[in-house]
């Protein structure tokens, strides 16, 4: 691990006024001092100026787009006739992960190619994995999730760096597994990589950090909840979607507004803050932190497909190993009834083995209401568990948690899932 500590630099007025000084509501502890062996520049003159010290930032890389090498890409001339110029993975490679990746040459690159990261908070980054996305699951999200559990008491605020494909179940697995830690914890990316020139890891870097140490400058916005930041807007991590492959602006929020959006202010949406929810942006609720670092992985989704039979398609799952399923019925909670793709006599065949079942719907926004149909009624009366929608990706996870803590109650919300 390797820190950089910000030197004074000079600050446009609008950076001044985005960088205020810090309020006396606002609690802070003593930074906490480096080693001169892990440093990578001279301590900040903060202390002996007379200025507040700024906020102290953990930066975790897991891997992702945004720290590649160009080596990994092939060159934009070659590509021209097919694809118009645009940048792509080398054929078969799937990008570049440097089992050799260090934290010091990352944060080299960090801060000589975004100098302005240093205006906003002392930095330090780990390398905790380097792995793409698609490689990242459960047993990442608990080895994620121990490691901001372990420094939760030495930083201000925590940017994951992940790949964009399972960013969505990331942020909503730190959000569950979690709750109540209070501090601000965004996961972010990029669709190219920070060494290129048309990169979006450069806004998308800043404008985390931004938000990250909010609560540190005027107009003293505390995040206290796991956020993913991307294409100028700052969603809550469980109620994020990836919806893109190739736009700059990769995610949405179909369920919920986002929290913030970034342009050439920062837009803020307080009552949407977690610790203002169902208050009107008025009452501070504070959450007791209860971090859960355990999961049951043996979790699918299906999707109700129409003329499907689950007995041949799916068989008895339960025998093979699963646990629980997200059953993504048809609208409000709908599902086939007909004698050759009766889904209940299914159902019910893996209910009683014990599964676990959450319904949810095919829809990405909308409530559900499965008791309005014969089947959705007959799934409720088996046991399967419905309520307000999650996202899938929330949703699995969810399941995943409440499987590996049978305490749990699959439908009441922990991090504003639901």
């Amino acid at each position: 691990m390797v820190a950089f500590t910000a030197p004074s630099v000079a600050r446009s007025q609008h950076v001044a006024r985005c960088l205020g000084k810090r309020s006396s509501a606002v609690p802070r502890r003593p930074l906490r001092r480096t080693a001169p062996a892990t440093t990578c520049a001279s301590k900040s003159p903060a202390s002996t100026s007379g200025r507040d010290p700024l906020p102290s930032v953990l930066i975790i890389h897991t891997g992702g787009t945004l720290g590649m090498q160009t080596e990994a890409f092939d060159e934009p001339e070659k590509l021209q006739s097919s694809v118009q110029g645009a940048v792509v993975f080398k054929e078969g490679t799937g990008g570049d992960y440097t089992k050799t990746l260090q934290p010091g040459k990352l944060l080299q690159n960090l801060v000589t190619t975004v100098p302005e990261l240093q205006t906003f908070a002392n930095l330090e980054v780990k390398v905790l994995m380097n792995k793409d996305s698609c490689q990242i699951g459960p047993k990442q999200w608990i080895r994620m999730a121990q490691e901001l559990h372990t420094r939760r008491d030495e930083f201000d605020a925590f940017v994951i760096v992940h790949g964009t494909d399972t960013m969505a179940y990331t942020a909503s697995a730190l959000s569950l597994m979690l709750s109540g830690f209070a501090k601000p914890i965004i996961v972010t990316g990029s669709q190219l990589p920070l060494s290129m020139p048309r990169s979006d890891a450069r806004q998308n870097l800043i404008d985390t950090i931004t938000c990250a140490t909010a609560g540190f400058s005027a107009p003293h916005i505390q995040l206290e909840e796991v956020a993913l930041c991307f294409g100028g807007v700052l969603l809550r991590g469980n109620r994020a979607r990836k919806t893109s492959a190739t736009i700059y602006s990769a995610f949405d929020s179909p369920t919920y507004p986002p929290l913030a959006r970034l342009g050439v202010g920062v837009e803020w949406r307080r009552r949407a803050l977690l610790q203002y929810e169902d208050t009107d942006g008025v009452a501070y609720t504070k959450r007791a932190y209860t971090p859960r670092l355990k999961l049951d992985p043996n979790v699918i989704r299906l999707p109700i497909v129409p003329g499907c039979d689950p007995k041949k398609v799916y068989g008895d799952l339960y025998a093979r190993g699963v646990r629980g399923i997200v059953l993504e019925a048809f609208g409000v909670g709908n599902m086939p009834w007909t004698k050759e793709t009766g889904w209940i006599p299914w159902l019910r065949s893996q209910r009683k083995q014990g599964m676990v079942i959450y319904l949810t719907s095919q829809c990405e926004s909308g409530e559900l209401h499965p008791e309005l149909y014969r089947t959705g009624s007959l799934a409720l009366e088996l046991g399967a568990v419905s309520g307000p929608m999650m996202t899938p990706e929330c949703a699995v996870v969810k399941l995943m948690l409440c499987l590996a803590h049978p305490n749990l109650p699959l439908a009441e919300p922990i991090a504003g899932e639901l």
